[in-house]
């Protein structure tokens, strides 16, 4: 098997456990919260805020550097520091005594984790760059994966155990993954010599080097609006569904099906659109499945049973499924070779931002427009992204070859006409 096969399938894996494994314990941090003492006169439902706030603010922070640091240190110390590092902190945090110390933690959490991006950064630097959709298709189906079945695993945990214990499976598969990652890649990486070291200058540097770029900019935002559109309908979801149910008895059952469903679809629409992308060109891809979320989130609307709803759900995430890995795939294709961490960190610094403002935005929604005004706010988000990828994302050169490979045949068959 090629080396960047292995390397690709192992990180699959690793992406699939790490997202299995946050996503055992991530829907129940609330509750979690919730049930632990406080010894302050903060509010509860301050603490919670607090404790999903924190984490993404902290990362938003740190990421361009551990991004910095792997091109020039190598990209599968990354990895490790994030899922040994994150395995040691979040079984700490099954150990919490109080709401504030769990808030502490996940503040540190920030600081040490940034697995998918540190797994994305390897990947865009060891496949050869014409795979970068499958490449990237695949991660996706790992990440999306997990988070389909780690809720399920982590409910029946926190049930029969307690929610402590969803930290302690979350920390056994990340330690796991940090043993796999160590044992099975193989990174031939090759530190920049001097002079590359001078000619990327410093951080500040780098960053106004890598947005300058064409197309970066506009993918870089299309990305966060993914995250937004998600952290915005995570709140309101559950609580919209308990509004069109007729009794509150099944609202998780309900609930978990949906976005089981949801995260299926994205993940078989990330290996198939993203593998199509390679043979078409991404921009194609980005620009239909923003138009497919659009054509399913504004529904969503006016929706009058839960049935539609899901139909509507699992629809949108088959389209955010054709937009991430081409999105992935033309952020590697339009930045330079070597400069993966810093690219993908600063991808993970602005989606953390993202991901601090938009259960605000979430939020305006719901008071102005009702529960349903999500689900608008999602469509006008999506069409913004829209507009920014029809109008600021140029073709990568891949796919300039693409149209070259097709226009060819065409000139030769006209001339054998002459």
């Amino acid at each position: 098997m090629l080396s960047w096969k292995r390397t690709l399938y192992v990180l699959f894996f690793a992406q699939l456990m790490t997202a299995l494994g946050f996503s055992s314990s991530f829907p129940f941090l609330s509750l979690y919260v919730k049930s632990l003492p406080t010894h302050t006169n903060l509010s509860k439902d301050l603490l919670i805020g607090l404790a999903f706030s924190s984490q993404a603010f902290t990362m938003m922070l740190v990421s361009p550097i551990w991004g910095m640091l792997a091109d020039r240190r190598g990209r599968k110390m990354m990895v490790m520091r994030a899922t040994l590092g994150g395995a040691i902190i979040i079984a700490l945090m099954g150990f919490a005594r109080t709401a504030e110390e769990l808030v502490i933690l996940r503040t540190l959490q920030g600081f040490v984790t940034g697995v998918t991006p540190a797994i994305t950064a390897l990947v865009a630097a060891a496949v050869p760059r014409e795979r970068s959709g499958y490449s990237m298709g695949l991660i996706q189906v790992g990440m999306w994966s997990g988070v389909a079945l780690g809720p399920f695993i982590g409910g029946v945990v926190a049930d029969v155990v307690g929610y402590q214990a969803t930290y302690f499976v979350t920390a056994s598969m990340l330690a796991a993954t940090w043993l796999v990652v160590w044992w099975a890649v193989d990174e031939h990486f090759v530190p920049p010599s001097e002079e590359v070291r001078k000619k990327n200058g410093s951080l500040l540097h780098q960053w106004q080097m890598i947005i300058t770029i064409p197309g970066v900019a506009a993918t870089y935002t299309l990305l966060s609006f993914n995250w937004m559109v998600r952290t915005m309908l995570t709140p309101y979801t559950p609580l919209f569904i308990a509004a069109l149910l007729p009794t509150s008895k099944n609202v998780a059952t309900v609930t978990g099906i949906i976005a089981g469903g949801a995260a299926l679809s994205t993940t078989i629409s990330s290996l198939y659109l993203g593998r199509k992308g390679d043979q078409i060109g991404h921009r194609k891809i980005v620009l239909a499945s923003v138009v497919a979320a659009v054509a399913f989130s504004v529904p969503q609307y006016i929706v009058a049973d839960v049935w539609q709803l899901g139909i509507l759900q699992i629809l949108v995430g088959a389209a955010v499924g054709g937009m991430m890995p081409s999105l992935n795939a033309m952020l590697n294709s339009y930045t330079p070779s070597g400069t993966e961490g810093a690219v993908y960190g600063l991808d993970t610094s602005i989606t953390s931002a993202t991901r601090t403002i938009a259960p605000m935005l979430g939020s305006a929604a719901v008071v102005v427009f009702g529960l349903r005004g999500v689900f608008l706010m999602a469509g006008f988000v999506f069409i913004l992204g829209f507009v920014i990828a029809l109008h600021h994302m140029p073709q990568t050169e891949q796919e300039k070859r693409i149209q070259q490979q097709k226009v060819q045949p065409v000139k030769a068959h006209a001339t054998a006409g002459d």
